[in-house]
């Protein structure tokens, strides 16, 4: 039972079989490289299935090969054949698998040597299957597209071919291939359009969706001038056409009614620069008389600023600027008897420089005006030169500030300075020159458009250096504010303390103190009502005269459009002093066209 069993001729055959296997197995491994060949392909994982279809496929080639040297009959060697083949195209133009070919190279095998230039043989690398963890990847994603795909064909009307495929089945009479569209990384998968569709975009590449139909932001002020832009500023100016009746024409204490022709011309620039700025500003006033008090002047003013950023936290400001007013019939230097107050011109214009130094903050400024005057012409025909009363004041302001926070920045400065006059005497043989000398101390303010400006404080004086007349000196009163306590509405606070000097005989001038408060509303946004109240105290050197001005104001603006409005406004003026003759009312309304563009 347990005895040897005896060997017959099946199982020598099958131990000479296993034989070979196992000697060629051996001699695959031991086989050198050639001597120049070089692996220029790294290979990818290699799964247990493909290592057992790679076995069968030599034992197939090993039991051909044994039979062929064994005289084996012919009819069995054909069916080794047709077992090592098994592939039968179906359509015309496919190929076998690698795992099928007969003659396939295995995946052990040593590559070729294509980049030996010497080699007798060279063939061209053949690319190799994809590693199986990613050939599962593809497989999947595949799964998913043809599961889509066949989502699409249902939906798709009867009679409709559904893809390429089967048009070309259709047509061809053939059998449509499910395989056809597997991809096993060497079979390749038909691309539709229905796959490009479904590929997502790149997010900046989507569609956004038209300018017409998103929300657009309103304007803050719908009726504010669009300006020109003229090279690298843009330039607004505004034309104001009108008339006004007044009970009193020149302003003066002899003046009449009249009704007169009002022409204003008003102009901003402002510059588009990237780091600098400048702006331009400027107005002309043309009065004349349509009926009553003979009345035919015109004033006027042009100013321009320019802010420079040097290096080391320095900052430029430089000022210029011209203005031409007729004399006011009301001034202290008025001349009585003329058919025409003499012309006052003015020529100023300051550099200033500011440095930051942690919190404090310096500035010095550096200031000349120059007034001079036209001939007055009296009534009898003659001129009267006013030569005498041309000047030019020289100064200079240093100023010191401490930034207690970004709002508040308290500061005190001084300032030196020198009136000269053209004519060293006067007509009446004064010398008219002074030395300048003041100290202030004040509060400036930036709580951006809540409340922003500064004012000041202080002593102002005017030494005159003929000895027979005294000094033009007193208190010296500035500020410069703007509050908005809510939106649309803008307060303003204007004073000024000026020193006037005349040539007057035995007189010095006086100091007069301006006062302004002022207030926009914007009712709608096509309309907008502002007023007025002004104070003004003139104070006489050398004597207890004095002039007390009170006027108030109202307007309002209605915008037909953005470049056309309707403006009216009444003012009332009056002036009372203790010196005989100066006392006067004034009361007028005006009605206008401004166009603005």
């Amino acid at each position: 039972m347990f005895g040897a069993q005896p060997e017959t001729k099946s199982g020598r055959k099958g131990i000479a079989v296993s034989t070979l296997l196992v000697a060629a197995s051996v001699l695959a491994l031991l086989r050198p490289a050639p001597v120049l060949a070089q692996e220029t392909e790294l290979r990818g994982e290699v799964s247990e299935s493909a290592i057992l279809t790679d076995q069968q496929r030599k034992a197939r080639q090993l039991r051909v090969q044994g039979s062929q040297d064994q005289g084996t009959p012919a009819t069995q060697t054909a069916v080794d054949q047709t077992l090592a083949n098994p592939y039968q195209p179906e359509s015309p133009g496919a190929v076998p698998d690698d795992d099928q070919a007969a003659d396939a190279a295995s995946i052990f095998d040593q590559p070729q040597a294509t980049d030996d230039p010497f080699a007798d043989n060279q063939t061209p690398a053949r690319p190799r299957r994809p590693s199986t963890a990613r050939q599962r990847t593809t497989d999947a994603n595949t799964k998913s597209d043809t599961k889509a795909a066949d989502k699409k064909k249902a939906k798709k009307k009867p009679g409709q071919t559904a893809d390429s495929t089967a048009s070309t089945a259709a047509a061809t009479g053939d059998k449509a291939d499910p395989a056809a569209t597997d991809n096993d990384g060497t079979n390749r998968r038909a691309v539709t359009i229905d796959s490009v569709d479904r590929q997502k975009l790149d997010p900046g590449a989507e569609r956004t969706g038209s300018i017409e139909g998103q929300k657009v932001k309103p304007e803050d002020d719908p009726f504010a001038a669009p300006g020109i832009k003229v090279g690298t500023f843009v330039f607004r100016p505004t034309l104001e056409q009108g008339f006004t009746a007044t009970s009193n024409a020149d302003a003066s204490s002899g003046g009449s009614s009249a009704v007169l022709s009002e022409t204003a011309l008003r102009f901003s620039s402002t510059s588009d620069w990237r780091e600098n700025s400048a702006v331009i500003d400027g107005y002309g006033i043309f009065r004349n008389t349509l009926s009553g008090q003979k009345i035919n002047d015109a004033r006027g003013r042009i100013e321009g600023q320019l802010n420079v950023d040097l290096d080391h936290d320095l900052r430029a400001i430089a000022k210029l600027g011209y203005e031409a007013v007729p004399e006011s019939a009301s001034s202290p230097d008025a001349i009585a008897g003329v058919t025409s107050q003499p012309l006052r011109q003015t020529v100023d214009g300051s550099l200033g420089v500011e440095k930051d130094v942690g919190k404090m903050r310096y500035t010095l400024t550096g200031a000349v005006t120059h007034d001079f005057y036209g001939d007055a012409k009296l009534s009898d025909g003659t001129v009267l030169s006013q030569k005498d009363r041309d000047s030019t004041l020289y100064s200079a302001t240093l100023r010191a500030g401490y930034q207690v926070s970004p709002a508040i920045t308290p500061f005190a400065e001084v300032e030196a300075g020198r009136r000269v006059y053209d004519l060293r005497l006067d007509s009446n043989g004064y010398e008219r020159s002074s030395t300048r000398l003041g100290a202030r101390a004040g509060l400036e303010l930036d709580m951006d458009d809540k409340l922003s400006g500064e004012f000041s404080v202080g002593w102002l004086r005017e030494a005159i250096d003929d000895d027979r007349l005294p000094a033009n000196a007193g208190p010296y009163v500035n500020a410069d504010l703007k509050w908005s306590p809510e939106r649309g509405t803008i307060i303003g606070l204007t004073g000024r303390t000026t020193i006037e000097s005349t040539t007057a005989a035995g007189e010095s001038g006086d100091v007069l103190y301006s006062g302004r408060l002022t207030g926009e509303r914007q009712i709608r946004a096509s309309l907008t009502a502002n007023s007025a109240l002004g104070l003004d105290w003139r104070d006489y050197t050398g004597s207890d005269g004095h002039d007390l001005i009170l006027s108030a104001e109202a307007g309002l603006t209605w915008w037909l459009n953005r470049y056309a409005g309707l403006t009216t406004r009444v003012r009332t003026e009056k002036l009372t002093s203790n010196l005989t003759g100066r006392d006067y009312v004034a009361n007028s309304v005006y009605l206008g066209l401004k166009v603005q563009r």
